[in-house]
């Protein structure tokens, strides 16, 4: 297969904005315990999706509320970063995939510590 433009934007995309999200914002609810997981460029290269983690739930909505309206920032920021003729616009999505791997991971060490119980 080969490697899209479109991947190779995603990818430099997601070193940009994360850069931009740790040394240039100062919002007091962006506190670094976040990960972007991955970022999805459309092909007429107009959107971007960014993926976001966050484990705590008590930090979820509050960080995505300060992605949202920092993302004018961000925009403009990547696109003097970068120098693209055009920017995509950014979308931030909140990626929960890595919070429900970890719940399943405790769930089923809860079963394992039940059937070692049970067996004598």
């Amino acid at each position: 297969m080969a490697y899209q433009r479109t991947d190779r934007l995603a990818e430099e995309i997601q070193r940009e904005v994360d850069d931009i999200i740790r040394h240039e914002l100062n919002d007091p609810r962006i506190d670094g315990t976040y990960s972007i997981t991955r970022v999805e460029v459309t092909r007429d290269l107009r959107y971007a999706k960014v993926f976001v983690s966050i484990l705590e739930d008590e930090k979820r909505a509050p960080l995505m509320e300060a992605l949202d309206s920092a993302k004018g920032y961000i925009r403009r920021t990547l696109g003097k970063n970068m120098r693209l003729r055009y920017t995509p616009e950014v979308l931030f999505v909140s990626d929960q995939n890595i919070a429900y791997g970890v719940h399943i991971a405790q769930v089923l060490s809860e079963v394992t510590k039940g059937e070692n119980h049970d067996e004598p």
